[in-house]
């Protein structure tokens, strides 16, 4: 049963999903994108395949070492994908963008989906029953907006992001709180609400590594997986692969 290295190299981290078969086994954050990192990760698990997603300059080195080593691809606008982009300059949609999308597709082949990432930015991409990604819309991501209520203020800490806060906040922190989740939460509602509105049936899926702070919170019927960029990444690998 072959192995596949499913490396997301994000604005916060670098990560790596590995697969055994079409098996997730557990992911790996990168200490950096060296080329002895890369290579001992191949070296554990033996790798057969790998595939790079990456939103950041990384080390041009590691795809020729991933490509001397495995059945190597890298996404991008020119990978083949399990659906199509007809939307406006398809160059410029981020390869995480595509991952999920691709997961969706992979999950519910039969259904329109709006796939929903919560990283650096809150991304909604919408992929219909005839798997074409038709767009959707970027805002700003938790941490991003801790950090720009401390930086643009003169008194706003900088603070983490907690569970079991209260909804009426009793000092800055739990202020800061409530403000920033359970608002993410509404605006998550919101936007699937919206698309409710236009779409009539579709699958909520959300992922991200921010994901458990705010499924608690929101009301509408979602399948939540923390790994479903691993599984887009793994589904296009296999696509690409063929």
């Amino acid at each position: 049963m072959s192995t596949t290295l499913c490396f997301d190299f994000g604005n916060t981290r670098l990560k790596c999903g590995i697969f055994r078969g079409r098996d997730f086994l557990e992911e790996y954050v990168l200490p950096d994108d060296s080329e002895a990192t890369v290579l001992s990760l191949i070296q554990k698990y033996k790798a057969d395949k790998s595939i790079l997603s990456s939103v950041i300059s990384h080390s041009p080195a590691i795809e020729n070492l991933l490509a001397e080593h495995t059945h190597f691809h890298k996404l991008g606008h020119t990978s083949k994908l399990p659906l199509t982009t007809p939307v406006g300059k398809p160059e410029t949609i981020g390869a995480d963008r595509l991952a999920i999308c691709a997961a969706a597709v992979d999950i519910f082949p039969q259904g329109h989906n709006l796939a929903i990432g919560l990283g650096t930015c809150i991304t909604y991409n919408y992929v219909n029953n005839r798997h074409e990604f038709l767009g959707g819309s970027i805002s700003p991501g938790m941490n991003m907006r801790f950090r720009a209520m401390h930086e643009q203020t003169a008194l706003l800490p900088l603070i983490k992001a907690e569970a079991g806060f209260p909804l009426v906040g009793y000092d800055t922190k739990t202020n800061l709180l409530s403000g920033v989740i359970l608002g993410m939460a509404k605006e998550i509602d919101g936007i699937i609400d919206a698309y409710a509105l236009k779409y009539s049936n579709f699958n909520v899926l959300l992922t991200g590594g921010d994901m458990g702070f705010f499924v608690p919170h929101l009301k509408n019927k979602i399948f939540a997986d923390p790994n479903l960029i691993y599984k887009g990444l793994y589904a296009i690998s296999e696509y690409n692969n063929r």
